[in-house]
């Protein structure tokens, strides 16, 4: 019976010329990586490949980065490092998956406002990720990944659609995943960061349950391109 072998996405292969790099000894542990833009180029890829491929390494304890700094090969790691096999399970791109919600969520937002029902548990989720002032407390951060996860998901459970919710419950699965959150993490580091998001979930909640369908539309389409923009962005250093 043949392997079912599946096409890597382009972090993944970003990632493993990194590791042949770590392997043939370019790049040498404890050394800096060059910037995300050297390497972009190097790769011939996005500087957001080049970012969710660091953010692969990060959670494989390969790499560490350092705001401000860079990213740097960590000191322990050995000519073991290896790739991915092609049938192994990888995480789901953050940008693709961000791509995809810029399609659906607005009209998700539409379809609930509708409706133009106010939610006790999507109004829970806006309350708990208010209460978030650490996000660097490792506590607080689950809390609002959780929070953030659902509420979105709950958006979708108030358009009264079956079949949009169970699109939503895998969107709620990517958003899930590892290099899902420590590029978010990465990317909203500070408290007036996460006050931003909060507001923005509020601003969205509000068009739905007053049923203004054209801003649902709007502020959920913002609020998601701000997110791109901030998984996206590495330090000028990285």
């Amino acid at each position: 019976m043949k392997a079912d072998f599946r096409p890597k996405q382009i972090y993944e292969q970003v990632a493993d010329q990194i590791r042949q790099g770590i392997r043939s000894g370019t790049f040498q542990p404890g050394a800096r990586l060059p910037s995300e833009r050297d390497l972009a180029q190097r790769f011939q890829v996005s500087r957001p490949a080049v970012r969710e491929a660091i953010g692969a390494l990060q959670n494989e304890g390969v790499v560490i980065t350092r705001h401000g700094s860079g990213t740097y090969v960590i000191d322990k790691v050995t000519q073991e490092v290896s790739p991915l096999s092609p049938s192994s399970e990888a995480d789901y791109s953050p940008i693709s998956t961000l791509e995809v919600r810029l399609l659906i969520e607005p009209a998700i937002a539409r379809l609930a406002a509708r409706r133009g029902k106010r939610d006790e548990l999507a109004e829970r989720f806006l309350a708990q990720m208010a209460n978030v002032k650490d996000i660097t407390d490792a506590r607080q951060q689950a809390l609002w990944n959780e929070c953030d996860r659902k509420f979105h998901r709950q958006l979708a459970l108030m358009t009264g659609d079956m079949l949009i919710a169970k699109i939503a419950d895998e969107i709620e699965r990517t958003m899930a995943q590892p290099l899902w959150n420590r590029l978010r993490d990465d990317g909203i580091h500070d408290a007036a960061r996460i006050q931003l998001y909060v507001a923005e979930h509020r601003l969205i909640y509000e068009a739905i349950v007053s049923g203004d369908e054209e801003a649902a539309a709007f502020y959920v389409e913002g609020h998601l391109k701000r997110v791109h923009r901030d998984i996206s962005r590495g330090d000028e250093t990285a």
